[in-house]
């Protein structure tokens, strides 16, 4: 039976928009002036970068999303781990020409365990149908108002922009709409449809949950 180490990474807009190219099953490539993937051994210290830093960098899009995946130990034991700060600042250092072996021992698909954004968040932008060229906020009243008049339309721009929905449903569900006519319920309502059509369109890679105590 093969052990399992839990990691954690955090990631931006882009590298998300990458992770949902590969069906979740592989980070991207590292850049020319990145010479290692840094993997954490902690959600709380992936969870630091993400809001801390991502959250103020432009090329992150002004977001973190805590990934978190699982690696055979037997793998992970040939890299040693570095100590950066407290004993929860663990991470490892990963060459850029061995991320290719290192993501053919991820087990399962990566997931999304938190996110958090900063005050210049645009979302992910789609190229297509209704929500072509909206921010994150402007598709989701677009998509509340679209259910309140066509629900097939709805259901169109759902499976037309899946990947916008799965990336930006991360901001709707902690963002307040208030000021567009959209209170927690409706809210509710909409991003409950939302989930029915993901669901019946058999995407294998969930929608967030609402934060608890909502």
């Amino acid at each position: 039976m093969n052990v399992m180490a839990t990691l954690f990474r955090p990631v931006g807009l882009h590298e998300l928009s990458l992770l949902w190219d590969s069906n979740f099953r592989k980070f991207p490539p590292r850049l020319a002036h990145q010479p290692f993937f840094y993997p954490v051994t902690s959600a709380e210290y992936a969870a630091q970068i993400a809001a801390q830093w991502n959250v103020d960098d432009e090329a992150s899009g002004f977001s973190g999303f805590v990934t978190q995946f699982r690696v055979a130990d037997g793998y992970v034991s040939n890299f040693e781990p570095h100590v950066v700060g407290t004993g929860v600042h663990m991470e490892y250092w990963i060459p850029a020409e061995q991320l290719d072996s290192f993501n053919h021992a991820i087990s399962d698909a990566i997931s999304v365990r938190e996110a958090f954004f900063g005050p210049r968040f645009v979302g992910y932008i789609p190229e297509g149908y209704g929500l072509r060229g909206k921010g994150a906020i402007e598709q989701f009243v677009i998509l509340a108002k679209t259910w309140d008049y066509s629900g097939m339309d709805f259901v169109c721009e759902v499976s037309a922009n899946r990947k916008a929905i799965y990336i930006n449903s991360h901001f709707w569900v902690h963002h307040d709409f208030a000021a567009f006519g959209i209170d927690s319920e409706r809210k509710r309502n909409v991003m409950d449809r939302l989930r029915q059509e993901w669901e019946s369109d058999q995407v294998r890679i969930p929608l967030p949950a609402f934060p608890k105590g909502e």
